[in-house]
């Protein structure tokens, strides 16, 4: 696919040989594999599925991944940057789609992320056009509760879920040496492999956990080892008025984290983005969203692990992306490495979890240290939000009073530290003189 000539040779444009590009694409594999894989686990352990189906939803999510990163690299008619963006499945709407999930299973969710996703294609040039109401203020306040309500997942994975919260010794094993793993192979590895220290200690504490015996290798090749997607496996999709709502509202947040995602990787790279192209990025982000859930896989978001790779590389190659991109495709037509993610023991998914759900928390942290808190209600605005963020975890039935349409939507803690983040904002930093002077564009997110 050549450069637009309209556009110009841009940094982006460059095709390096074709070894570079896939030994670089192998590279940002191994830096978000991790993340691609983690929602649909979390998934699969909310709603009840068994290892085969597990490992077929982790494929889903694979292939899924690599189908629009493509489109966001490569670029279909309005839809894509054309620059070197991954799409993997977002973190920000696991809280809310498990309660729908736990609820009204997965066709529910499907569903409403279908409906999410169509919404998320029309508003994508209004919020391109919006940018000024999601500063560092608002973003790094979602971006931390996101992480923050996740952390309760790793904790379940280490106890194995059990009634009393309390870990059996060979959990706390597992789960501690596999933080102590990661830890260490973050202190000892450089560069690509120090990113791909989760995934690494993934693999090695899965392989302390069979030598004690806590793997179960059976499902592994219970089913085809190469398979082509069923749309709908899980039942034709449904469509509630409650976990719709729900859905857009996210949405939202995961187009407004894309958007800090998309202006970090343009800086990166040094190539200008102005709004129509930023909508570009913002509806296949979007898009994504529709596309999953007929391949049994959920929504998605520009992930932000590769900039920081391209910055070290200096590889700036949409190409390069997009080779990687492919490798994810063959990936997720192969539903045994599926099934392999899906026999990791849960204490070891626990231990690597509290790293990755934390990294997501410690992002958020970051965004927020970008804020100016001198003369302003900033901090207002940070500490209101964070407390309505943290009120369903701190206290999961303080909105079961209320309707259960209500219940279900307010039971997210993200929906509710982005309502109150982006009113605050409005109220404190836009209406009347006080916001003239801070209406600057969000930073962009490390």
């Amino acid at each position: 696919m050549k450069s637009d000539p309209a556009i110009g040779e841009r940094p982006e444009d460059e095709r390096p040989p074709l070894r570079l590009m896939i030994t670089y694409g192998v590279q940002h594999i191994l830096a978000l594999y991790a993340g691609v894989v983690t929602p649909p686990l979390i998934m699969a352990a909310a709603v009840g599925l068994d290892p085969v189906e597990s490992g077929l939803i982790i494929s889903a999510a694979l292939l899924v991944s690599g189908l629009m990163t493509l489109i966001q690299t490569l670029g279909v008619w309005r839809f894509g940057m054309r620059m070197p963006l991954v799409i993997g499945a977002s973190f920000i709407p696991v809280t809310a789609m498990t309660a729908i999930g736990e609820s009204s299973g997965l066709p529910a969710v499907f569903g409403a992320s279908i409906v999410a996703g169509l919404f998320g294609v029309l508003i994508a040039p209004v919020m391109a056009s919006l940018i000024r109401f999601f500063p560092p203020v608002v973003t790094g306040s979602v971006i931390t509760v996101v992480g923050l309500s996740l952390i309760p997942v790793a904790v379940g994975w280490i106890t194995d879920n059990s009634e009393d919260n309390v870990p059996t010794d060979t959990g706390l094993l597992l789960g501690g040496a596999t933080l102590l793993i990661i830890l260490v192979l973050s202190k000892v590895l450089r560069g690509v492999w120090g990113r791909a220290s989760i995934l690494l200690g993934l693999v090695l504490g899965t392989l302390l956990a069979a030598a004690l015996g806590a793997v179960d290798f059976a499902a592994v090749g219970e089913s085809a080892v190469f398979s082509l997607p069923t749309p709908f496996h899980f039942g034709q999709p449904e469509f509630q008025v409650a976990a719709i709502i729900t859905m857009c509202i996210m949405m939202v947040v995961i187009l407004s984290e894309g958007m800090a995602d998309i202006l970090a990787v343009s800086t990166v790279v040094g190539s200008r983005v102005d709004g129509r192209r930023l909508a570009d990025g913002l509806r296949a982000d979007a898009l994504t969203a529709v596309v999953g859930p007929l391949l049994n896989s959920f929504p998605g978001s520009t992930f932000s692990q590769n900039i920081g790779l391209i910055a070290l590389n200096k590889v700036k190659s949409r190409y390069v992306v997009a080779t990687g991109a492919v490798l994810l495709v063959t990936m997720g037509l192969f539903p045994i490495l599926g099934r392999v993610v899906a026999m990791i023991p849960s204490p070891v998914l626990g231990g690597a979890g509290l790293v990755l759900f934390g990294s997501v928390a410690a992002a958020g942290i970051q965004t927020l240290g970008k804020v100016d808190y001198e003369d302003n209600q900033n901090l207002v605005i940070v500490a209101v939000s964070l407390g309505f963020g943290i009120l369903s975890i701190a206290a999961p039935d303080f909105f079961s009073g209320f309707p259960e349409w209500a219940t279900m939507i307010l039971h997210s803690g993200i929906v509710t530290a982005t309502a109150s983040a982006l009113v605050l904002n409005v109220f404190f930093n836009v209406l009347g003189g006080a916001g003239r002077a801070r209406r600057a564009e969000p930073a962009p997110a490390d």
